[in-house]
């Protein structure tokens, strides 16, 4: 018999501010977390680009000393959040079993500053002065490791790496693992620190940046005729997912259900997504299929919309795919205008915009929309909007370099 699985905790450590909480405050009210970057080897590399939505928390003042020192960025980040997230579902003061407590926490890249910091230590100071906990700390399960230790989770401690749809696949797969039994309780989320000049470096040699150095906080555009490119984000957000009669049973709040999630792959190319979005259309019906829901049920969607030329069309063709003449029936938002890229953090940060989108009935909105492209028309929100009392199901899509799609189904309670 299918379980009920729903959220009773959330945390996220973003560029838009240190908490959920204040992340959902931020983007309600437009503000933007993209900003010039206030560091020397910007120019020490002269980076054709100048500008990245950094994380506003400082870990070295909320993790301990020994912690900090012993973390990637990238884990530090996860860690900040996923204690959030656990405090915030109740659990840090109830009776949980460790041995069904699971984690399923992903990255992009993993530990990329640990270890480009041990290459240059290697070049310029030799083999002696490399850390020993060089590899602990730069391993793409780093993170997922961290959170386990932090937090007893004696179930299982998993890391699936899929680019920019990795957070979002690990939220499906906690839905699956939640459904085997394999667990009452999930830590799942995703996250992600690369703002680095290599990245920003390689990223502009692809074409995939924006080059708006001159105006930083209008760069990231989704569906505008102008987009140019992405935006280099970093940060993580983790939710707490549980059985409803585990919930239930405690007394728990309840956010939303997590009704559904799917994983597909294009099969196509490396880095430019299907342009007929045919897998992410698929990963979105199948996401449905598992949540019984219609797609006319859907009245909210949280696109993945890069900010690319190619990559925001390709996702309007897959949600046209999907819903047909409903589409002009739902409200989408691209959270990306506001938060930058997080690559492999975004789709757990998106997953919990969404959430919060269900629990206060309002859509979040998509900064920076000047001009819509005339080939991408969508319901585009651009201010807060209410969805109403009724009953709603929403969608979070992630899609990643090598045709990663991961979309996950949420519901309101």
């Amino acid at each position: 018999m299918t379980k009920k699985i729903v959220v009773t905790g959330i945390g996220a450590s973003t560029p838009l501010g240190g908490t959920a909480r204040a992340s959902w405050d931020a983007l309600l009210a437009g503000e933007s977390g993209v900003r010039t970057i206030e560091a020397d080897w910007v120019a020490q590399h002269d980076l054709p680009v100048t500008f990245a939505a950094q994380a506003k928390v400082r870990p070295e003042e909320v993790l301990s000393r020994p912690e900090a020192k012993r973390l990637d960025p990238s884990s530090q980040f996860a860690l900040i959040s996923a204690r959030e997230a656990w405090a915030d579902s109740g659990l840090a003061d109830a009776d949980v079993d460790p041995l069904r407590v699971g984690v399923d926490y992903s990255t992009g890249i993993g530990g990329l500053w640990t270890l480009l910091d041990a290459w240059d230590t290697l070049r310029e100071r030799g083999p002696r002065r490399v850390l020993p906990m060089t590899i602990p700390m730069l391993m793409p399960n780093a993170a997922a490791a961290a959170i386990s230790m932090s937090i007893p989770s004696r179930a299982y401690a998993r890391t699936d790496v899929s680019a920019c749809a990795s957070s979002t696949e690990a939220i499906a797969n906690a839905y699956e693992h939640l459904q085997r039994g394999l667990a009452d309780v999930v830590i799942a989320g995703g996250t992600e620190s690369v703002v680095h000049p290599l990245p920003i470096a390689a990223f502009a040699a692809m074409q995939a940046l924006s080059r708006r150095n001159d105006d930083p906080a209008t760069a990231s555009r989704p569906y505008d005729v102008s987009r140019d490119g992405f935006v280099l984000g970093e940060g993580a957000g983790t939710l707490i997912l549980e059985t409803e009669e585990h919930a239930l049973a405690r007394g728990a709040r309840i956010y939303a259900e997590l009704a559904g999630g799917a994983v597909t792959s294009d099969s196509y190319h490396i880095t430019a997504p299907d342009p007929e979005g045919s897998a992410a259309a698929r990963a979105m019906i199948e996401a449905l299929e598992q949540a019984g829901a219609e797609r006319t049920d859907v009245t909210h969607v949280n696109a993945h919309a890069t900010s690319t030329p190619v990559g925001d069309i390709a996702e309007y063709r897959a949600l046209a795919r999907v819903f047909g003449d409903h589409l002009p029936n739902i409200a989408v938002s691209a959270t990306k205008a506001a938060t930058g890229h997080l690559l492999g953090g975004t789709g757990a940060l998106e997953a919990i915009f969404t959430v919060l989108a269900l629990h206060e009935r309002t859509a979040p909105p998509t900064i920076n929309l000047t001009e819509q492209d005339p080939q991408i028309p969508l319901d585009v929100v651009t201010s807060p909007r209410p969805l109403g009392d009724g009953p709603h199901v929403a969608l979070s899509n992630s899609f990643g370099f090598g045709g990663h799609n991961a979309v996950a189904a949420f519901r309101s309670v």
